[in-house]
Parts: structure tokens; C-alpha cells; sequence
């Protein structure tokens, strides 16, 4: 918009600094010295200007030289210039009536010339005696003594006196003898001869004063002399009686069109017809033919074919005459080029303007002919080969679309309108034309939904990849990305389109996710409020991880068991997994160390005691061994973690006269304590429901516990109250209930009934011998009641 009202603002002073030189003025023939013709202004403001008159056509010295001078105040720069009448001016419409003056203004190296014409019209409230008739020697007229009696002499014509009737009189004393008869005058400024004639006043001379009157009180007088010229002794003649000749209608006031000569002997000419003759005058005694008014066809009626009788008599016998016929054809001429309105298309359109919209009409006239054809081109200079613009029948119209979506297509238009006319010489008038292009917000930014992977262990600002958003309109690259709701884990660059992670991944609690993607364009439109948005989704894959390690429940055992001599035996399970990540199943283990002797194996996740590589003698006192078990998750995530459970195994040889094998299991050994080492890695909060659940729970085991703990001490004090017997087994007890700990007795040889005592029924209930070795006594224990019988 500011690119615009500089050019309106330029192209506003260039247009009045030539229009300030007016092409034409009126003025009436009344107008005395000191008149100002035209004052006009200019604009300058760094330099002095200065304003000349640099030639009249015809030449006179009617015309001061122009006078220039500055405004003060608020107008600083602006400078007025005058072009007066001389004190010498004394206009005649019927003598000249039409001037032309050559102006020229300088401003620095700015230069404007142009021509001021200046047309002199009549006075019709104008009335005097001018001309020699009103000089005081008055004006003479040479008539032969032949002329005929009544004869026109003289019309005498008065400036301002037109078709308006005037009173004419000779107020001079006509009486004879001094006169032959009285000389008459009429109303129209006819002067005639005496009806007597002038035969025989050769050589004389008449005075006549003759007073004309207007009424309203206005009247002039002058004086007419009238010398009789004696018969003339040779004849005056033209060569030929008519002829034709054509002229151009650019000649100037002044011009010469022909000079016409006569045979005779000092010979003055004049024209007779028409009379007066508004285009043309001859020279008195050089009879050239000029012009004396601008020979405008489209304005001068009639001055296309004019017919002149010029008429040739000697100076001291004017009787003696000839006359000839001049026909003067005026031939067009292509001075003006055409005029076109406006003289300046400046116009804005948005780029969605429709195919064939009007943007501006022109309206062109030929000075010289009003009604003569006129040729219309339309020439582009910025960009020199757009089609974007065309010109049908004098309107300018959008040819094509108006796309701003290329660099370098949208802003401005910069072409002008060529009008020739068909003169001759032809003349052009260019017509500049500037169409700006606003860009208009038309299209949509979008973008192409993308998928990128992370890995849970990920920290934060890392860069997960970069969405890359399109917008057709231009330019392409002024886009804003923001994330659309979604998780507060990701953030997206405004300018750049990247996303970054801001907090943590857990591939176990979500292992993908997705985000809308919002993108809003700008500075796509003449209006910097008007936006586009669109959208895509992009999808967040977070890859696994191994980040936990696997877990063995228990971490520690500890293990009695009773080995068969020559035999391998399962020993325990190991049991391990990891708690939040249950899908991970494949491990390997491997003892890494308390394994002396090689006596324990992994099957996979059972433990082996392998006795079979032991041979005679065999072991006879317990023997315990502390064996660390490494366990690692296997697959292809990396890294591997692991974890080592601990596993005592106390070993009790078999004897004779053992009863039956078993293996305890405890996960607290009373003779070590495990080192356990624990590390921390959140803060846990129950929920108050949990705490609620978690209190209830203790209670009732705490009820369980003391009903169980009352169980054992009444059994203790069973036993010290029994009898002590040899014992040749070893019994390990179990305390059924006991949670935490896990009771697996080992199938032994069944014994033979004749070892045992046949008493009577109430031995039915027991299955096992066994002899107590604190006591030495024997008795019999029952396994599904856990009761004794001492024998």
C-alpha cells in the first residue's frame, strides 16, 4: 500500500508540473498592459528554478518576460510564475488572433518546456477608431480619374464594430469648386465617388473627415484622403487567372503559403475576397500569401478549401488593376497524439481474482480527428513475458490466474498501454499501467504422518525425528508447529517441525503413542490476521529395553536333604522371573560358585546332587555346602542382566539304619546369615485401601502365629515328660502352617513290618519308626497327625 501512494504521489507531481504550463488560453482583445494571462506552480524544493520565455510567434513585444516567486509558511518549495501583457500591448483580433509562446521551466536538471498559445478573441462591447484611419496624418487612398461615377473607394472597417450598425458621416466641407461633388459614406463604411465623377481631377486630393457614432454616446472620428490618380498608360496583369495549391495544417500563424506576382510597375496587392479574410493576409507590395490563424481543421470550420481573389494595381494609379483567383486546400496534418483518460491505470487485485475480470477501462479521443480509428498494444515490462494481463477493446482484463505462489510471480505488474492513431506522421501515446497482486491465504498447510522409534532408556531433549509441513501458498516455509493435546512427554519445535523427548519412557506401562501435530501458517496474506491450519498424526514406538533384572523367589534357600548313596537326586528348582516384564521367559543359569567336588549340577532350573562320583568310603559326617547361582535373561535384548541366588545345602549321609531320606528346606539358616543387598530404585506409596488391607492381614497372622507358637510349646512339653530311647533315625520337623517356609520330605524304603512290634489297634495310626537322639529313646511317628508313640 505504501508502494502505491509513493507512485500516485510522483506521478501526481509530474502531472502538474506539465499541466501547470496551460496549452491554450482566451483573451479578449480589450485587455491592457499589466494583464496576467496565467499564473501557474511549480514544485522545487533543493534547487533555484527559473522560468523563461523563450520565443512569440509572430514576433511582438506584447509579452513581458515571466516573473517567479516563492510561497513561504507551509507551501516552502512551491513557486508561482506570471506571464503579463508589456506596456507596449495593443491586441487586434482582426490584425492577430492568435499567438504562440515557448515556456520553459528548470528545476536542477529537471527541464519542462512547452508551448502557451494564445488566442485573441473580439471585444463585441469594444468600440474605437483604429488603424491609420485613426492616426493623426490620417489615411490615404489612390483612385484613377476614370472610375465610375457612384464607384466603391473604401469600406472602412472599425475594431469592435462587427455586425453592429453605426452612424457615419463626413463632417468635412465638400462645396465647390474645391469638389466636383460630394463624396458618400453609408452606415457599413462604404465610401463612394461623387456622383459626378472624377474626370479631370487628376492629381488631386480630397480630404474627408468622417465621425462615426454608436449611440450610447460612443463615437470616434479619423481622416480619409482620397488622391486621383490620372488614367493609367500600361495595363496590370497575371500570368494566369486562377490557381490551386495545398498547404498542411501544422503551418503556424505567419507562414508563408504562396507569392503570387503580377506583370506592371510598382504594384501593391490586396485581397478582395473574402473580405475581411480571417486565415489569410498578402503582403501589400511583396504579395506573399501567409497565414494568420492556426489552420485547425478539426476546429476551423471551413478552412479545409479556401478561395482568395487577389486583386493587383499600381501604387500611384490604382485604377489600374488585375485581379486572380487562389484556391488554398489545406491538407490534414497528424499533429496532436491521441488522449487517453485516465492517463494512469493503478489498480490492486487480490491473486484469486476470476479469469476476465475488468480491471480498468480506457477511453482515448484523436485530437486531429475526432472520430478516427485508434490502435490499442499492450506491453509488459516487469515481468516482460506475462500472460497474466490482456487488453480486449480498450479494457484491461485479468487474462490468466493470478498465482503468488511462486517467487518472483506475485507483488506488481508494471506494463503500458501503446494508442496509435492512422496519421500521418503517426503518434503514439503510452499509457503506464500498474496492477499489484496481493497474495491471498488460499491453501491449507498439511503434513504426511510419520512413525519414529525410541528406546525406553531415552533421556530427556533427545531429537525423535522432524515433521516437514507444506503449505502451497507462498512462502512455503512460513509455517508454526504445535502439539494438539496429547502427552506432555513430547514437545514440538514452533519453527523447525522437531520433536524432543521431555520425560521418561517405561516400555512395560506404554509402548506407543500418538500425537496430533498442528500446523498454522502466516505472512501468506495481504491481511497478516488471516491463517490456515491442518494436522497430521505421528506415531511414537518406543523399543524395548532390558532394563530390570530377573528375580529368584525365593532369593535364599536353605536345604537339608538325606543322599542315597550311588545315586543322583533333585535337589530344588530355581525359580525366577522378572515381575514386570513377565513376557521375558528365557534364561540361563549356571553355578558360579560353592560347588567343591563337582557335587551339584543344573538340569535347566533343577539343582542335581550328583553322589555317583563319590566311591567308598563314604562320607560320614553332614557336610554343607553355600552354592551361588548366576541367573541371566538370554534373547537378543541387550544388555543382559542378571541376578545370583544363594542356595545352603546341608548333606546328610545315609546310615543303616536310617528310616527314611527326607531334604528341609529353610530360607534362614540358624548357623549364617545372608547377605542381602537391596537397592532401591522408587519411592512406593500405598493407597489407603491397601494400608487398610495390609493391617487386617497382619492381625489374623498374628492370631495364626501365636495359635501355632501355643501348638509347639505344648508338644515340647510332651516330650520332656516321654522317656528317652536310642534313636536310629533322624527325624527333621516341619511346622505345618508356617508361612515362608516349604516342607518336601523324600520317599523312604518301606519298612518291614517285623522290625516293628504287633501290639494291638492302637498302632494302626502310625507309619514310621524313629529314635530320638537327645534321649536315646525309640518311638513310633505317625505323618498325618504328627503324633508320638514311645516304645
Amino acid at each position: 500500500m505504501v508502494l502505491f501512494r509513493l507512485l500516485a504521489i510522483l506521478f501526481a507531481l509530474f502531472i502538474s508540473v506539465l499541466h501547470s504550463l496551460p496549452w491554450s488560453i482566451d483573451l479578449s482583445e480589450s485587455q491592457g498592459p499589466g494583464t496576467t494571462l496565467q499564473s501557474f506552480s511549480f514544485n522545487c524544493s533543493s534547487y533555484m528554478p527559473t522560468l523563461e520565455l523563450l520565443s512569440v510567434r509572430p514576433p511582438t513585444g506584447f509579452f513581458n518576460k515571466p516573473s517567479l516567486h516563492s510561497l513561504h509558511g507551509l507551501h516552502k518549495g512551491v513557486y508561482v510564475g506570471k506571464v503579463t501583457l508589456s506596456s507596449s500591448a495593443r491586441l487586434d483580433a482582426l490584425a492577430v488572433n492568435h499567438y504562440e509562446l515557448q515556456l520553459q521551466y528548470k528545476c536542477g536538471n529537471f527541464v519542462v518546456s512547452g508551448p502557451l498559445f494564445v488566442h485573441v478573441q473580439r471585444d463585441p462591447g469594444r468600440f474605437r477608431c483604429a488603424g491609420p484611419f485613426a492616426s493623426p496624418a490620417g489615411e490615404f487612398i489612390y483612385v484613377p480619374e476614370t472610375v465610375t461615377p457612384g464607384a466603391l473607394l473604401y469600406t472602412l472597417l472599425l475594431p469592435g464594430l462587427g455586425v453592429q450598425r453605426a452612424q457615419m458621416n463626413i463632417t468635412s466641407a465638400q462645396d465647390p469648386p474645391l469638389f466636383p461633388g460630394p463624396f458618400s459614406i453609408d452606415e457599413q463604411g462604404l465610401l463612394r465617388a461623387p456622383s459626378q465623377g472624377l474626370s479631370g481631377q487628376a492629381l488631386k486630393s480630397f480630404q474627408l473627415q468622417i465621425l462615426v457614432s454608436l449611440g450610447k454616446g460612443q463615437s470616434c472620428k479619423g481622416m480619409l484622403t482620397v488622391k486621383v490618380l490620372p488614367a493609367p498608360s500600361s495595363q496590370v496583369s497575371f500570368p494566369q487567372k486562377a490557381q490551386s495549391i495545398t498547404i498542411p495544417e501544422d503551418l503556424v500563424p505567419g507562414s508563408k503559403v504562396i507569392q503570387v506576382q503580377a506583370r506592371g510597375s510598382n504594384l501593391l496587392y490586396e485581397i478582395i475576397s473574402p473580405l475581411p479574410s480571417p486565415l489569410y493576409s498578402i503582403g501589400q507590395a511583396d504579395g506573399v500569401v501567409r497565414t494568420t490563424a492556426p489552420l485547425d481543421l478539426a476546429r476551423a470550420q471551413g478552412a479545409a478549401v479556401t478561395k482568395l481573389q487577389v486583386r493587383a494595381f499600381e501604387r500611384l494609379r490604382p485604377w489600374a488593376s488585375a485581379e486572380f483567383d487562389l484556391t488554398v486546400n489545406v491538407r490534414a496534418v497528424n499533429q496532436w497524439p491521441p488522449r487517453c483518460h485516465p492517463a494512469l491505470l493503478v489498480t490492486q487485485v487480490p491473486e484469486t481474482t476470476p479469469v476476465g475480470t475488468v480491471l480498468s477501462k480506457l477511453t482515448c479521443v484523436d485530437p486531429d480527428s475526432a472520430g478516427a480509428p485508434l490502435d490499442f498494444q499492450l506491453q509488459f515490462y516487469n515481468p516482460p513475458d506475462s500472460a497474466s494481463l490482456r487488453l480486449r477493446d480498450r479494457v484491461l482484463e485479468v487474462n490468466t490466474t493470478l498465482d503468488c505462489d511462486t517467487p518472483g510471480a506475485c507483488f506488481q505488474h508494471a506494463a503500458s498501454i501503446l494508442v496509435l492513431d492512422d496519421g500521418q506522421p503517426q503518434m503514439t501515446t503510452e499509457v503506464p499501467v500498474l496492477v499489484m497482486v496481493t497474495p491471498v491465504n488460499e491453501f491449507s498447510p498439511a503434513c504426511v504422518p510419520r512413525t519414529f522409534r525410541v528406546r525406553e532408556d531415552a533421556g530427556p531433549h533427545t531429537l525423535l525425528g522432524s515433521v516437514v509441513g507444506t503449505d502451497a501458498d507462498y512462502p512455503h516455509n512460513s509455517l508454526e508447529y504445535y502439539i494438539s493435546g496429547g502427552p506432555s512427554t513430547f514437545a514440538v519445535d514452533r519453527l523447525s517441525g522437531e520433536i524432543h523427548l521431555l520425560g521418561p519412557l517405561d516400555y512395560e506401562q506404554q509402548r506407543w503413542y500418538k500425537i496430533t501435530i498442528l500446523l498454522i501458517d502466516h505472512s501468506q496474506d495481504w491481511d497478516l490476521n488471516r491463517h490456515r491450519s491442518g494436522s497430521c498424526t505421528v506415531t511414537i514406538e518406543v523399543e524395548d529395553v532390558n532394563d530390570h533384572a530377573p528375580e529368584c523367589e525365593p532369593p535364599f534357600q536353605e536345604l537339608t536333604t538325606y543322599t542315597p548313596l550311588g545315586r543322583s537326586m533333585e535337589v530344588t528348582k530355581v525359580s525366577c522371573w522378572i515381575p514386570r516384564e513377565p513376557q521375558r521367559s528365557a534364561f540361563t543359569y549356571s553355578i558360579v560358585g560353592g560347588n567343591s567336588q563337582s557335587r551339584f549340577r543344573l538340569q535347566g532350573t533343577v539343582l542335581m546332587h550328583n553322589d555317583t562320583v563319590l566311591g567308598p568310603p563314604w562320607p560320614e559326617q553332614p557336610c554343607t555346602y553355600e552354592l551361588l547361582i548366576h541367573v541371566a535373561d538370554a534373547g537378543p535384548s541387550i544388555p543382559h542382566l542378571s541376578t545370583t541366588t544363594t542356595i545352603i545345602v546341608h548333606l546328610v549321609p545315609w546310615r543303616a539304619g536310617t528310616v527314611a531320606t527326607s531334604t528341609h528346606r529353610s530360607t534362614v539358616s540358624s548357623t549364617m546369615t545372608p547377605l542381602i543387598v537391596t537397592e532401591v530404585e522408587a519411592f512406593w506409596k500405598p493407597e489407603p485401601w491397601f494400608v487398610v488391607v495390609l493391617t487386617a492381614t497382619g492381625a489374623v497372622l498374628l492370631l495364626a502365629l501365636g495359635w501355632l507358637l501355643s501348638r509347639i510349646l505344648r508338644g515340647f512339653a510332651q516330650l520332656l515328660q516321654a522317656p528317652s530311647k536310642p534313636a536310629r533315625a533322624l527325624l527333621l520337623n516341619s511346622v505345618p502352617g508356617n508361612e515362608g517356609s516349604v516342607e518336601r520330605l523324600m520317599e523312604a524304603p518301606r519298612m518291614e513290618m517285623s522290625q516293628v512290634p504287633r501290639t494291638s489297634m492302637s498302632l494302626q495310626h502310625f507309619d514310621g519308626r524313629a529314635h530320638d537322639v537327645r534321649t536315646g529313646r525309640d518311638y513310633l511317628f505317625s505323618t498325618r497327625t504328627g503324633a508320638r508313640r514311645w516304645l
